[in-house]
């Protein structure tokens, strides 16, 4: 058997850190985790392609060689895919689609032949089994969220690794909370569940071995969704790095309440954490309220954000504009509170009503909702009816964003950061040749070629002479705010 696994083309967003490439000369921030993961519960006799569009083109002759196309998407790709699919119907191949984009919303895709529908553990065998008989259903659907014991290595073979900026693993999915806009929570549950601390560092040492020696994002929903499971983890990290000394380190997602727990916190840090990604949203305490974010409401946002910086661990923040409760002065409130919080990477967007979540629910039930999301919200779309006048917060988020990433206010911001950064413990993660490579890049890019080149000049020889330990984060964050500049500026 034949099978062509596709990770379809990612559009120019956040998290694609597609204007970094071009500074650390990889081709994708990324690798295709679910699709690998996938790929892992395939019979190991069977013959397997990985097509990564954001690395390599997909060819016709990649198209006629397989018995099979699987694709995994999110919905961000929803354009990429309708592309890859209209040129398998005109090869005459079918398409097995997988992933969040489908779990929520197959209906849209009715030129797709076959489907799994959720998680892929527990159905896998059976679309299996069909496979060899030549005998597919339409639909696989997983009958319930599965343990993730099961869950195999990716097979971490059919990627070349030195074409990607950070590799991704998952220790566990789900979500204790429940926000109003999340999707998480559809999908994978409020319960979280993990792998085993052995089945995480089998996997980490897998990577190792295959001399990955760079960072690792840990793709969970909420890493500290399980406290209790994620100490276990931790400590089996620790004692991993004590025994085989990776140079790798990590970042995650988490929930602010991660700033509650210093022991916690210490404990990530020691096992090689860097930064964490937080939903910190708004500073409108109304706005948590009405979206049920709890866990943000009753505390000191920036307080909580300090005490992680000072643990050790670079905040980088998630923000939302558009909730009902906005007032006309949350643009204003917003890049006051990125500001002087120091959330270097703030990743703002618009309230978007993703498919079957509770705000999806209430604004259709209310005669809001208006069209289907793309996904992407670096498009300053609004797919409902809004509060606020449309052209108001479109207009106002677009605003935004451009002056959050301009040179003079994001390096204030990167200065602010470094100021409460401290990082008492942890490893020493390594210093690449490709990351010496982006330090001479971004000397003449950023230093010469492109405009803010004062600003940025005054932040490197103050940065170096007053935090000269600091000097080397302080230009990743060069770096990094270039990528941002760059999509603020395409709104």
């Amino acid at each position: 058997m034949k099978v062509l696994l596709v990770s379809p083309q990612t559009p120019d967003t956040f998290w694609s850190f597609k204007h970094v490439l071009r500074f650390v000369a990889k081709r994708a921030a990324f690798p295709p985790l679910g699709l690998l993961t996938v790929a892992a519960m395939l019979p190991r006799e069977w013959d397997l392609r990985v097509v990564d569009m954001n690395v390599t083109r997909l060819t016709d002759d990649d198209l006629r060689w397989a018995d099979y196309v699987m694709l995994s998407a999110m919905i961000v790709h929803k354009e990429s895919v309708r592309e890859v699919v209209a040129r398998c119907t005109a090869l005459e191949r079918q398409v097995i689609a997988g992933g969040p984009l489908f779990t929520t919303g197959h209906e849209t895709f009715p030129e797709i032949q076959h489907f799994v529908l959720g998680e892929a553990e527990e159905v896998m065998p059976q679309l299996v089994a069909d496979l060899q008989q030549s005998c597919l259903q339409r639909i696989y659907r997983a009958p319930r969220w599965p343990s993730l014991h099961q869950t195999p290595i990716p097979r971490w073979d059919l990627v070349d690794l030195r074409h990607y900026v950070t590799m991704a693993v998952q220790f566990s999915r789900g979500c204790p909370f429940d926000c109003e806009f999340c999707d998480i929570i559809v999908m994978n549950g409020r319960i979280p569940r993990t792998k085993t601390p052995e089945q995480l560092v089998a996997e980490l040492e897998a990577l190792r071995l295959r001399g990955w020696k760079d960072m690792v994002f840990i793709v969970d929903d909420n890493f500290i969704g399980d406290k209790r499971r994620t100490r276990a983890l931790l400590r089996a990290l620790v004692d991993w790095r004590r025994r085989t000394r990776p140079s790798m380190g990590f970042l995650t997602e988490a929930s602010v309440n991660l700033a509650d727990d210093p022991e916690l916190c210490a404990l990530m840090v020691e096992a090689g954490f860097t930064k964490v990604f937080v939903g910190i949203e708004t500073p409108s305490k109304e706005a948590l309220e009405e979206c049920r974010k709890l866990q943000n409401r009753s505390r000191d946002l920036v307080a909580s954000v300090r005490r992680l910086q000072q643990a050790g661990l670079e905040v980088m923040g998630g923000f939302i504009v558009g909730f009902d409760s906005d007032k006309s002065d949350i643009f204003k409130r917003q890049f006051e509170f990125i500001q002087h919080s120091g959330v270097v990477t703030a990743m703002v967007g618009l309230l978007t009503a993703l498919p079957q979540t509770r705000l999806w629910q209430r604004l259709k039930s209310e005669g809001r909702l208006e069209t289907e999301t793309s996904g992407n919200n670096t498009q300053a779309e609004l797919n409902f009816q809004p509060r606020l006048n449309r052209d108001f917060l479109q207009s106002g988020y677009r605003e935004l964003m451009k002056k959050l990433y301009e040179p003079k206010v994001y390096y204030q911001r990167v200065r602010t950061f470094l100021q409460h950064h401290h990082r008492p413990t942890g490893p020493r993660l390594r210093l690449s040749w490709s990351d010496f490579m982006a330090f001479l890049k971004s000397f003449w890019l950023l230093g010469v070629w492109y405009r803010g080149r004062v600003a940025y000049w005054r932040f490197f020889w103050s940065t170096l002479l007053r935090r000269p330990r600091q000097f080397r984060r302080a230009i990743e964050f060069a770096i990094v705010g270039y990528h941002f500049r760059r999509v603020a500026r395409q709104l």
